[in-house]
Protein backbone atom coordinates (compact mmCIF):
# COMPACT_ATOMS: atom_id res chain seq x y z
CA UNK A 1 0.00 0.00 0.00
CA UNK A 2 2.83 2.41 0.83
CA UNK A 3 4.52 1.62 -2.49
CA UNK A 4 1.25 2.29 -4.34
CA UNK A 5 0.84 5.58 -2.48
CA UNK A 6 4.35 6.86 -3.21
CA UNK A 7 4.54 5.78 -6.86
CA UNK A 8 1.01 6.98 -7.64
CA UNK A 9 1.74 10.33 -5.98
CA UNK A 10 4.91 10.81 -8.05
CA UNK A 11 3.13 9.84 -11.26
CA UNK A 12 0.12 11.99 -10.41
CA UNK A 13 2.24 15.06 -9.73
CA UNK A 14 4.19 14.46 -12.94
CA UNK A 15 1.02 14.07 -15.02
CA UNK A 16 -0.48 17.12 -13.34
CA UNK A 17 2.55 19.27 -14.13
CA UNK A 18 2.45 18.11 -17.76
CA UNK A 19 -1.18 19.24 -17.89
CA UNK A 20 -0.15 22.55 -16.34
CA UNK A 21 2.48 23.15 -19.03
CA UNK A 22 -0.29 22.97 -21.61
CA UNK A 23 -2.96 24.72 -19.55
CA UNK A 24 -0.67 27.63 -18.64
CA UNK A 25 -0.34 28.69 -22.27
CA UNK A 26 -4.09 28.37 -22.84
CA UNK A 27 -4.75 30.34 -19.65
CA UNK A 28 -2.43 33.15 -20.76
CA UNK A 29 -4.17 33.34 -24.13
CA UNK A 30 -7.61 33.42 -22.57
CA UNK A 31 -6.57 35.99 -19.97
CA UNK A 32 -5.22 38.35 -22.60
CA UNK A 33 -7.59 37.85 -25.50
CA UNK A 34 -10.68 36.06 -24.18
CA UNK A 35 -10.08 33.28 -26.74
CA UNK A 36 -10.54 29.60 -25.86
CA UNK A 37 -8.09 28.16 -28.37
CA UNK A 38 -9.41 24.76 -29.51
CA UNK A 39 -6.19 24.23 -31.48
CA UNK A 40 -3.98 24.56 -28.39
CA UNK A 41 -3.44 20.80 -28.04
CA UNK A 42 -2.47 20.72 -31.71
CA UNK A 43 0.46 23.04 -30.96
CA UNK A 44 1.43 20.58 -28.22
CA UNK A 45 1.46 17.86 -30.90
CA UNK A 46 3.51 20.07 -33.23
CA UNK A 47 6.05 20.57 -30.45
CA UNK A 48 6.45 16.80 -30.06
CA UNK A 49 6.89 16.18 -33.79
CA UNK A 50 9.20 19.14 -34.34
CA UNK A 51 11.23 18.07 -31.31
CA UNK A 52 11.48 14.55 -32.76
CA UNK A 53 12.51 15.81 -36.20
CA UNK A 54 15.10 18.27 -34.89
CA UNK A 55 16.52 15.72 -32.45
CA UNK A 56 17.21 13.32 -35.34
CA UNK A 57 19.79 15.77 -36.71
CA UNK A 58 21.02 17.81 -33.75
CA UNK A 59 20.05 15.89 -30.61
CA UNK A 60 17.33 16.17 -27.99
CA UNK A 61 18.65 19.28 -26.23
CA UNK A 62 18.68 21.44 -29.34
CA UNK A 63 15.16 20.23 -30.11
CA UNK A 64 14.03 21.15 -26.61
CA UNK A 65 14.94 24.79 -27.31
CA UNK A 66 14.35 25.05 -31.04
CA UNK A 67 10.97 23.30 -31.35
CA UNK A 68 9.09 25.62 -28.90
CA UNK A 69 10.64 28.65 -30.64
CA UNK A 70 9.45 27.42 -34.06
CA UNK A 71 5.98 26.50 -32.79
CA UNK A 72 5.72 29.79 -30.90
CA UNK A 73 6.60 31.62 -34.11
CA UNK A 74 3.88 29.71 -35.95
CA UNK A 75 1.43 30.60 -33.20
CA UNK A 76 2.33 34.29 -33.46
CA UNK A 77 1.76 34.20 -37.22
CA UNK A 78 -1.59 32.48 -36.72
CA UNK A 79 -2.65 35.27 -34.36
CA UNK A 80 -1.34 38.06 -36.60
CA UNK A 81 -2.72 36.92 -39.95
CA UNK A 82 -5.65 34.74 -38.90
CA UNK A 83 -7.09 35.15 -35.44
CA UNK A 84 -6.70 38.92 -35.35
CA UNK A 85 -8.90 39.31 -38.42
CA UNK A 86 -11.51 36.97 -36.94
CA UNK A 87 -11.40 38.54 -33.46
CA UNK A 88 -13.47 41.57 -34.43
CA UNK A 89 -16.42 39.35 -35.38
CA UNK A 90 -16.90 37.86 -31.91
CA UNK A 91 -16.27 34.64 -30.00
CA UNK A 92 -18.15 32.19 -32.23
CA UNK A 93 -15.98 32.87 -35.32
CA UNK A 94 -12.89 32.60 -33.08
CA UNK A 95 -13.95 29.19 -31.82
CA UNK A 96 -14.76 28.01 -35.35
CA UNK A 97 -11.42 29.29 -36.62
CA UNK A 98 -9.39 27.48 -33.93
CA UNK A 99 -11.57 24.37 -34.30
CA UNK A 100 -10.83 24.24 -38.03
CA UNK A 101 -7.15 25.00 -37.41
CA UNK A 102 -6.89 21.94 -35.15
CA UNK A 103 -8.09 19.70 -37.98
CA UNK A 104 -5.73 21.35 -40.47
CA UNK A 105 -2.73 20.80 -38.19
CA UNK A 106 -3.68 17.15 -37.59
CA UNK A 107 -4.00 16.50 -41.32
CA UNK A 108 -0.66 18.18 -42.05
CA UNK A 109 1.03 16.07 -39.37
CA UNK A 110 -0.44 12.90 -40.86
CA UNK A 111 0.74 13.92 -44.34
CA UNK A 112 4.31 14.60 -43.17
CA UNK A 113 4.89 11.95 -40.47
CA UNK A 114 2.09 9.46 -41.11
CA UNK A 115 -0.45 7.96 -38.72
CA UNK A 116 1.88 5.50 -37.00
CA UNK A 117 3.88 6.50 -33.88
CA UNK A 118 7.39 7.81 -34.48
CA UNK A 119 10.52 6.60 -32.68
CA UNK A 120 11.02 9.55 -30.32
CA UNK A 121 13.32 8.32 -27.57
CA UNK A 122 14.47 9.51 -24.18
CA UNK A 123 17.95 11.13 -24.43
CA UNK A 124 20.78 8.86 -23.37
CA UNK A 125 21.93 11.34 -20.70
CA UNK A 126 18.63 10.83 -18.82
CA UNK A 127 17.98 7.20 -19.62
CA UNK A 128 18.70 5.73 -16.19
CA UNK A 129 16.82 5.17 -12.91
CA UNK A 130 16.97 8.18 -10.60
CA UNK A 131 16.12 6.20 -7.47
CA UNK A 132 14.46 2.98 -6.36
CA UNK A 133 11.30 2.80 -4.26
CA UNK A 134 10.28 -0.61 -2.91
CA UNK A 135 12.08 -2.32 -5.78
CA UNK A 136 10.59 -0.04 -8.43
CA UNK A 137 13.02 2.07 -10.46
CA UNK A 138 11.83 5.63 -11.08
CA UNK A 139 13.24 7.04 -14.37
CA UNK A 140 15.44 10.12 -14.24
CA UNK A 141 13.64 11.48 -17.30
CA UNK A 142 10.38 11.74 -15.35
CA UNK A 143 12.14 13.78 -12.69
CA UNK A 144 13.52 15.99 -15.46
CA UNK A 145 9.98 16.54 -16.76
CA UNK A 146 8.86 17.48 -13.25
CA UNK A 147 11.73 19.94 -12.72
CA UNK A 148 11.10 21.64 -16.08
CA UNK A 149 7.38 22.01 -15.32
CA UNK A 150 7.95 23.51 -11.87
CA UNK A 151 10.64 25.85 -13.21
CA UNK A 152 8.30 27.15 -15.92
CA UNK A 153 5.51 27.74 -13.38
CA UNK A 154 7.86 29.77 -11.15
CA UNK A 155 9.22 31.69 -14.15
CA UNK A 156 5.73 32.56 -15.38
CA UNK A 157 4.62 33.65 -11.93
CA UNK A 158 7.67 35.87 -11.47
CA UNK A 159 7.43 37.28 -15.00
CA UNK A 160 3.76 38.22 -14.63
CA UNK A 161 4.00 39.70 -11.14
CA UNK A 162 7.55 41.07 -10.79
CA UNK A 163 8.64 42.35 -14.20
CA UNK A 164 7.75 45.37 -16.32
CA UNK A 165 6.61 43.14 -19.18
CA UNK A 166 4.30 41.30 -16.81
CA UNK A 167 2.81 44.56 -15.58
CA UNK A 168 2.15 45.66 -19.18
CA UNK A 169 0.50 42.32 -19.95
CA UNK A 170 -1.75 42.52 -16.89
CA UNK A 171 -2.63 46.13 -17.65
CA UNK A 172 -3.44 45.25 -21.26
CA UNK A 173 -5.79 42.59 -19.94
CA UNK A 174 -8.01 45.04 -18.05
CA UNK A 175 -7.29 48.44 -19.67
CA UNK A 176 -6.04 47.90 -23.25
CA UNK A 177 -6.99 51.41 -24.40
CA UNK A 178 -5.04 53.06 -21.58
CA UNK A 179 -2.00 50.86 -22.28
CA UNK A 180 -2.18 51.86 -25.94
CA UNK A 181 -2.35 55.56 -25.00
CA UNK A 182 0.84 55.10 -22.96
CA UNK A 183 2.64 54.15 -26.16
CA UNK A 184 2.55 50.35 -26.03
CA UNK A 185 1.55 48.34 -29.09
CA UNK A 186 -1.31 46.28 -27.63
CA UNK A 187 -1.89 44.13 -30.76
CA UNK A 188 1.80 43.23 -30.74
CA UNK A 189 1.52 42.32 -27.05
CA UNK A 190 -1.41 40.05 -27.89
CA UNK A 191 0.59 38.43 -30.70
CA UNK A 192 3.57 37.81 -28.42
CA UNK A 193 1.36 36.34 -25.68
CA UNK A 194 -0.30 34.01 -28.18
CA UNK A 195 3.14 32.96 -29.42
CA UNK A 196 4.41 32.36 -25.87
CA UNK A 197 1.26 30.40 -25.04
CA UNK A 198 1.64 28.08 -28.02
CA UNK A 199 5.37 27.82 -27.28
CA UNK A 200 4.58 26.57 -23.77
CA UNK A 201 2.32 23.91 -25.27
CA UNK A 202 5.21 22.94 -27.55
CA UNK A 203 7.55 22.59 -24.53
CA UNK A 204 5.06 20.12 -23.07
CA UNK A 205 5.07 18.24 -26.35
CA UNK A 206 8.86 18.08 -26.60
CA UNK A 207 9.37 16.71 -23.09
CA UNK A 208 6.28 14.45 -23.13
CA UNK A 209 6.98 13.00 -26.58
CA UNK A 210 9.72 10.55 -25.51
CA UNK A 211 7.81 9.48 -22.38
CA UNK A 212 4.42 9.13 -24.06
CA UNK A 213 3.54 8.01 -27.58
CA UNK A 214 4.25 10.61 -30.27
CA UNK A 215 1.57 10.07 -32.90
CA UNK A 216 -0.86 12.04 -35.04
CA UNK A 217 -3.82 11.68 -32.67
CA UNK A 218 -2.02 12.75 -29.49
CA UNK A 219 -3.74 16.15 -29.56
CA UNK A 220 -7.14 14.51 -29.44
CA UNK A 221 -6.11 12.40 -26.45
CA UNK A 222 -5.11 15.34 -24.24
CA UNK A 223 -7.19 18.16 -25.74
CA UNK A 224 -10.46 17.50 -23.84
CA UNK A 225 -8.77 17.06 -20.45
CA UNK A 226 -6.93 20.32 -21.04
CA UNK A 227 -10.17 22.30 -21.10
CA UNK A 228 -11.30 20.48 -17.96
CA UNK A 229 -8.16 21.78 -16.21
CA UNK A 230 -8.71 25.36 -17.36
CA UNK A 231 -12.40 25.44 -16.39
CA UNK A 232 -11.93 23.70 -13.03
CA UNK A 233 -9.04 26.00 -12.09
CA UNK A 234 -10.92 29.11 -13.19
CA UNK A 235 -10.78 30.77 -16.59
CA UNK A 236 -7.89 33.19 -16.71
CA UNK A 237 -6.27 32.10 -13.43
CA UNK A 238 -2.70 30.82 -13.74
CA UNK A 239 -2.62 29.68 -10.11
CA UNK A 240 -6.00 28.03 -10.59
CA UNK A 241 -4.65 26.12 -13.60
CA UNK A 242 -1.71 24.95 -11.46
CA UNK A 243 -3.96 23.73 -8.63
CA UNK A 244 -6.45 22.09 -11.00
CA UNK A 245 -3.66 20.36 -12.93
CA UNK A 246 -2.24 18.79 -9.79
CA UNK A 247 -5.70 17.87 -8.51
CA UNK A 248 -6.77 16.17 -11.74
CA UNK A 249 -3.37 14.51 -12.19
CA UNK A 250 -3.48 12.99 -8.70
CA UNK A 251 -7.17 12.01 -8.83
CA UNK A 252 -6.90 10.29 -12.21
CA UNK A 253 -3.63 8.53 -11.39
CA UNK A 254 -4.91 7.14 -8.10
CA UNK A 255 -8.22 6.17 -9.70
CA UNK A 256 -6.51 4.18 -12.47
CA UNK A 257 -4.32 2.37 -9.92
CA UNK A 258 -7.26 1.25 -7.75
CA UNK A 259 -8.76 -2.03 -8.90
CA UNK A 260 -11.61 -1.80 -6.40
CA UNK A 261 -15.34 -2.18 -6.98
CA UNK A 262 -18.44 -1.97 -4.78
CA UNK A 263 -18.52 -5.76 -4.76
CA UNK A 264 -14.97 -6.12 -3.41
CA UNK A 265 -15.65 -3.55 -0.67
CA UNK A 266 -18.74 -5.41 0.53
CA UNK A 267 -16.95 -8.75 0.31
CA UNK A 268 -14.10 -7.36 2.42
CA UNK A 269 -16.52 -6.61 5.25
CA UNK A 270 -18.28 -9.96 4.91
CA UNK A 271 -21.41 -8.92 3.04
CA UNK A 272 -22.48 -10.79 -0.08
CA UNK A 273 -25.48 -8.96 -1.51
CA UNK A 274 -24.67 -8.83 -5.20
CA UNK A 275 -27.55 -7.92 -7.56
CA UNK A 276 -28.83 -10.72 -9.78
CA UNK A 277 -27.69 -9.06 -13.02
CA UNK A 278 -28.54 -6.33 -15.49
CA UNK A 279 -27.43 -2.74 -15.07
CA UNK A 280 -27.19 -2.98 -11.28
CA UNK A 281 -25.00 -6.05 -11.62
CA UNK A 282 -22.63 -4.21 -13.93
CA UNK A 283 -22.43 -1.22 -11.59
CA UNK A 284 -21.78 -3.59 -8.70
CA UNK A 285 -18.67 -5.07 -10.32
CA UNK A 286 -17.24 -2.09 -12.24
CA UNK A 287 -13.90 -0.95 -10.76
CA UNK A 288 -12.61 2.54 -10.03
CA UNK A 289 -9.84 1.94 -12.57
CA UNK A 290 -12.45 1.34 -15.28
CA UNK A 291 -14.21 4.64 -14.61
CA UNK A 292 -10.93 6.52 -14.02
CA UNK A 293 -10.93 8.32 -17.40
CA UNK A 294 -14.33 9.92 -16.74
CA UNK A 295 -13.62 11.07 -13.18
CA UNK A 296 -12.10 14.43 -14.26
CA UNK A 297 -15.27 15.20 -16.21
CA UNK A 298 -17.42 14.32 -13.19
CA UNK A 299 -15.21 16.68 -11.18
CA UNK A 300 -15.80 19.37 -13.82
CA UNK A 301 -19.58 19.00 -13.47
CA UNK A 302 -19.43 19.14 -9.67
CA UNK A 303 -17.17 22.22 -9.67
CA UNK A 304 -19.40 24.06 -12.14
CA UNK A 305 -22.46 23.28 -9.99
CA UNK A 306 -20.81 24.41 -6.75
CA UNK A 307 -18.65 27.24 -8.15
CA UNK A 308 -19.33 28.23 -11.79
CA UNK A 309 -16.24 30.46 -11.93
CA UNK A 310 -13.90 27.58 -11.07
CA UNK A 311 -11.73 27.04 -8.00
CA UNK A 312 -9.73 30.28 -8.23
CA UNK A 313 -11.50 32.15 -11.03
CA UNK A 314 -13.56 35.29 -10.66
CA UNK A 315 -16.80 36.43 -12.24
CA UNK A 316 -15.08 39.02 -14.43
CA UNK A 317 -12.93 36.30 -16.03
Amino acid sequence: MLELLIISTLNGVLYGMLLFLMASGLTLIFSMMGVLNFAHASFYMLGAFFGYQISKFTGFWVGLVAAPVVVGGIGALVERYGLRNVHRHGHVPELLFTFGLAYVIEEVVQMVWGKLPVDYRVPAALDFPAFTVFGTNYPAYKLFMLVISVAIFIALLVALTRTRVGLIIQAALTHPNMVAMLGHDVPKVFMLVFGVGTGLAAVAGVIAGPALVTQANMAGLLGPILFVVVVVGGLGSLTGAFVASLLIGLVQTFAISLDVSVATVFQAIGIDAAPSGGVLGDLWTVTIAQIGPIIPYLLLVLVLIARPTGLLGNREA
